[in-house]
């Protein structure tokens, strides 16, 4: 069994970059209509070629455009279908409280923010990662263009938040109907996408990671929900999404435990709970997985990763400034590689050949920001390419 690298690189990110200051007074005239978007594209389209650039200083291969031209990761699917509808003002009781971002934004009376409904038919009419990823395209190389990489958004990304509440009654007689007009939008996406060039495509699903959180099962399991069945349907979903892909193109998932702004996360709990599901069911070639801290668990779930799978370590946090030693980060390397040889059989050697490094998630998956700075975050990335090259000396 053969597995895929290069995509993904030895040295890795996530996609999301701290944006410059200009980018984010622009887009608050945009949204306060003080500027058009036509004079908004253009700060954009500075802040992308500036965000090729300092990956090019450091050394990362996998382009991405920083999600500059996003407000939150998940944005570019949903919001270009048809049939959803953005609620401003939602209404408490159709969210599930059980969900930990949800929950930790009622106990600090956060505002809700608007969220996004199923109101009629799903139909994907046109691709709202297509003008991001041509954008991208034009400052790279022909030859770098496959190395592209491009965030998507999870496809049970406002099921999980919703439940029953996801789409209007009549609109769908069940979830599984639901689920099927999602799968077929979002494999209409992928061709788009494929056919345009993309090549390198990562899925980011923190709501996978909240599987791992004794809280949210417990709250679940009260509210008459079964966990396992709904994890279950959340692989099934992601299988169908990607059913029929071309072999060349590399579909990576990002597990985290929530990267809000100001460094905020929502959720505690190891892999453990999901490890065998989560990389022998999921028809995906690699895991982005949150590693930087006790929250996320041990390596001990590295060992249901199968031979044809690569991880990437988020060992590096992006949430906070302080540099982490190079040296402890290497023995964690090791330490995984060692772990995995537990269960597959291989050599230590043969098990590090599918290993990569990067930071633990973005650094700005809401678009204000975690606590660090544009130095800090240059430093962090640097980081991470020389503990890649300490490993992999080709790295």
């Amino acid at each position: 069994m053969s597995f895929k690298l290069n995509p993904p690189f030895r040295a890795e990110h996530l996609g999301s970059l701290l944006r410059p200051d200009y980018l984010l007074q622009a887009r608050k005239q945009f949204d306060n209509k003080e500027i058009t978007y036509e004079q908004l594209r253009v700060l954009e389209d500075k802040a992308v070629a500036e965000a090729v650039r300092l990956q090019r200083e450091v050394g990362i291969k996998s382009f991405t455009d920083g999600e500059y031209r996003r407000h939150m990761f998940y944005d570019g699917f949903f919001d270009h279908l048809e049939g959803f509808e953005e609620i401003q003002d939602p209404p408490a009781d159709i969210f599930k409280t059980y969900v930990p971002d949800v929950q930790a934004f009622l106990a600090k009376n956060i505002k809700r923010a608007s969220t996004t409904l199923c109101t009629g038919k799903i139909r994907h009419v046109k691709s709202g990662y297509l003008p991001q990823f041509e954008a991208l395209k034009a400052l790279v190389q022909p030859e770098e263009v496959k190395n592209i990489k491009l965030t998507l958004a999870a496809p049970e990304w406002f099921h999980l938040r919703h439940g029953e509440h996801a789409f209007r009654p009549g609109v769908y007689a069940n979830r599984d109907e639901y689920f099927d007009d999602i799968a077929a939008a979002y494999r209409r996406e992928l061709e788009v996408l494929y056919a345009a060039g993309l090549r390198n495509a990562q899925f980011d699903a923190p709501l996978l990671a909240y599987f791992c959180s004794e809280s949210m099962l417990k709250g679940m399991q009260e509210a008459g929900e079964d966990s396992e069945a709904l994890l279950d349907r959340y692989i099934q979903l992601y299988n169908d999404c990607l059913a029929g892909r071309p072999e060349d193109m590399t579909i990576g998932l990002h597990l985290c435990r929530g990267n809000f702004r100001h460094s905020i996360h929502f959720s505690e709990g190891g892999y453990d709970a999901i490890a065998v599901k989560l990389f022998n069911r999921i028809n995906v070639d690699c895991y982005y997985l949150e590693y930087d801290t006790e929250r996320a668990g041990t390596f001990e779930p590295l060992r249901h990763l199968p031979k044809n799978k690569s991880v990437v370590l988020g060992l590096v946090t992006s949430k906070f400034p302080e540099l982490e030693d190079i040296g402890a980060l290497r023995e964690r390397v090791m330490e995984a590689a060692k772990v995995m040889t537990a269960g597959t059989g291989e050599s230590e050697e043969e098990a590090l050949q599918r290993i990569c490094v990067s930071p633990q998630c973005g650094f700005a998956s809401h678009s204000d920001g975690n606590l660090l700075g544009m130095d800090d975050m240059k430093k962090k990335l640097a980081l991470v390419k020389d503990l890649a090259t300490s490993i992999w000396p080709d790295a």
